[in-house]
């Protein structure tokens, strides 16, 4: 029997805000336990949470850039569960009427037609705190709770069961990081929890048209673990039925060591929550004028960007998808071909030394050492015939090092690209004096032979020779 799998991904994803959903305290990362709380995210007796009004203008802009309706009212709800992180006993979310709603994305897997994935619902809701096992001084033999993270913002994206492979789910989930890091609304660092994934992964039989019964696998943190978790329960799950056995409802957890998943608790239903309206927070009633502003204020997005550098610049999609990768990446290309230069020659470098120098050197490429202004003043050295490619290179990583404009280094350093003939003709000339073994293989029929008459004289100018005029200059030479 062959089966077909069935996946839906619900991911969190932790806002960019200063402060917590329904109280003032900072989220700021990496602070001393318990450090970053007050009576509401404590959950005290008396203690009444206000809704911090960003949170509800990044859940709009989310539901707005995955093609979602944006609901006119919605309302929290308590969702009620016991856990040693959860100081109130529950949790404050959204149930049955979400802030947004009946979204899709598209994806794209290599080899693969585009695929539309759906987006159920998007809600906010806030984090639990967090267990700590031994992981600080004191604790070797014990457990603890910090509360810092309690009440922090967080938006789930709950997708339709639309998925199919591991592959599909990666996509997806690298499509949704790239929109929200884009928007600024979170800055989707998977090791630090700001971004991660709960797959349910059932299988069924190829033509069946009922699903199979779902594993949750909870808290994946990156893209590799998510495809290897899915994997594997894809293939636990057919031997199990293959051997006769039944797929039950539970929550499963990852482990990256052994590459397994293995049981965690029973999946609990909607209902075993007993989620009815938050008593405390009242309906929220969003204008649609707010939705329009927001709509207004949304940069372009990665997928639109993309095509109009293909169809403005004429970049293959290789190219465009590298330059898209961050938002800040995209706006430095763009800001290159602002001061007027070449833009597959900005790509070509962009995508080369400075994402090279950028991955050495660990730096973002808001702190790139060499500006836009920079790299279009070297492009233009290039252009101009003044220095080689080969030479832009050796005064790319001066301007890396020393911040100095291209045309000084090139000075300072005697650098400029060597046009005249005569200059270049003497040294090809001593060449092929003693190289004549050579010349003689090349005149036979040898002409792989040029690159290396070529190179001799770049090494013998000390890479200052210009490589258009060295070619033509040889060619008339060894064939004359």
């Amino acid at each position: 029997m062959k089966f077909q799998p069935v996946i839906g991904l619900e991911v969190h994803v932790q806002l960019k805000t200063n402060s917590k959903i329904f109280c003032g305290c900072s989220t700021a990362f990496g602070s001393s336990p318990n450090s970053q709380t007050c009576p509401v995210c404590l959950g005290l007796p008396g203690a009444l949470p206000v809704l911090n009004k960003q949170v509800v203008e990044f859940a709009i802009k989310a539901g707005l850039s995955t093609n979602c309706s944006i609901t006119p009212r919605s309302i929290f709800a308590r969702k009620n569960y016991f856990y040693p992180d959860l100081p109130k006993g529950y949790q404050i979310s959204q149930f049955e009427e979400p802030i947004c709603q009946h979204g899709w994305l598209d994806i794209q897997v290599e080899g693969q037609d585009q695929k539309r994935i759906g987006i159920t619902r998007i809600h906010m809701e806030e984090d639990a705190g967090k267990l700590v096992h031994g992981e600080i001084a004191g604790l070797e033999k014990g457990s603890g709770v910090d509360l810092n993270r309690a009440c922090t913002p967080l938006l789930e994206v709950v997708s339709d069961p639309d998925l199919r492979t591991s592959d599909e789910a990666v996509a997806y989930l690298k499509q949704l990081h790239q929109i929200v890091t884009w928007l600024g609304i979170s800055d989707g660092n998977m090791e630090e929890g700001s971004f991660r994934c709960d797959a349910n992964v059932s299988v069924m039989p190829v033509g069946a048209a009922q699903f199979g019964t779902r594993a949750e696998i909870k808290n994946v943190n990156s893209f590799k673990f998510v495809k290897q978790a899915i994997e594997y329960e894809i293939q636990r799950q057919i031997d199990l039925i293959e051997d006769g056995g039944t797929v039950v409802q539970e929550t499963r957890l990852f482990d990256p060591n052994s590459g397994t998943t293995r049981s965690m608790r029973g999946k609990e239903e909607a209902h075993d929550y007993r989620y009815f309206p938050d008593p405390d927070l009242v309906p929220l009633v969003i204008d649609p004028a707010w939705v329009e502003r927001s709509r207004s204020e949304l940069p372009e997005l990665p997928e639109k960007k993309k095509q109009r550098f293909m169809e403005s610049y004429s970049l293959p999609a290789y190219d465009a998808d590298v330059l898209t990768a961050t938002r800040a990446l995209a706006e430095y290309y763009e800001e290159c071909l602002a001061l007027q230069t070449n833009p597959k020659a900005a790509s070509n470098w962009i995508m080369g030394e400075v994402i090279r120098g950028l991955n050495d050197s660990g730096l973002p490429i808001e702190e790139c050492p060499v500006t836009p202004r920079l790299l279009t003043d070297l492009l233009r050295l290039i252009e101009e015939g003044t220095i080689s490619g080969k030479i832009a290179k050796k005064v790319f990583d001066e301007v890396w090092k020393s911040g100095k404009d291209p045309k000084t280094i090139v000075e300072e350093q005697g650098l400029v690209q060597v046009s005249d003939s005569s200059a270049i003709e003497a040294i090809i000339d001593d060449l092929l004096a003693r190289e004549a073994g050579q010349v003689a293989e090349f005149r036979s029929g040898k002409d792989k032979l040029l690159g290396f008459f070529v190179g001799q004289v770049m090494k013998a100018s000390k890479g200052k020779a210009n490589p258009a005029v060295v070619n033509d200059l040889l060619l008339k030479k060894l064939k004359g």
